[in-house]
């Protein structure tokens, strides 16, 4: 059975191995460090048997004006393929917008996209309640467009 769980710093090798082997993005581990070191409550990964299979990556956003509320932002997310359609991205996910919402009070979170990625924008937009926020012209290093995309953390708890 697939346990989801506060991400922590002796995951890091196991996050980034996931990372490299699904996606085209790939980070430093500093990257992943300072992530989890700046935000370590929202940050979470799926293992199954004391190995990691999937993670989500998520900052709070640091430019709030005076008087706004805090928002999240997922970094990044991977699950192995042989885990997909297991629903755990979603469940990654849930787990981590729930910790947003209650650790820091965000009033919503915010992520990146490429356009291409269908099945992404599926459990984005129809499963989770995402909606497409604004779009960066060239956002990925390869020139691919990104959707930004947002959901409101009301009522989550």
């Amino acid at each position: 059975m697939v346990n989801i769980r506060v991400a922590r710093a002796d995951d890091l090798q196991a996050m980034q191995a996931c990372n490299l082997q699904n996606l085209p993005e790939n980070y430093t581990m500093r990257y992943y460090l300072f992530y989890l070191l700046s935000c370590p409550q929202v940050s979470y990964v799926a293992e199954e048997d004391g190995k990691v299979v999937g993670y989500i990556l998520v900052r709070m956003e640091d430019d709030v004006r005076e008087g706004e509320e805090p928002r999240g932002h997922v970094v990044s997310i991977s699950v192995l393929r042989s885990y997909r359609r297991l629903g755990l991205a979603k469940r990654l996910m849930v787990q981590s917008q729930e910790a947003m919402a209650r650790v820091y009070r965000a009033s919503c979170v915010m992520l990146h996209v490429r356009k291409s990625n269908r099945a992404a924008l599926g459990l984005y937009r129809d499963t989770l309640k995402f909606n497409v926020h604004d779009t960066e012209k060239g956002y990925y290093a390869d020139g691919e467009d990104a959707y930004v995309m947002r959901r409101s953390l009301r009522g989550v708890l």
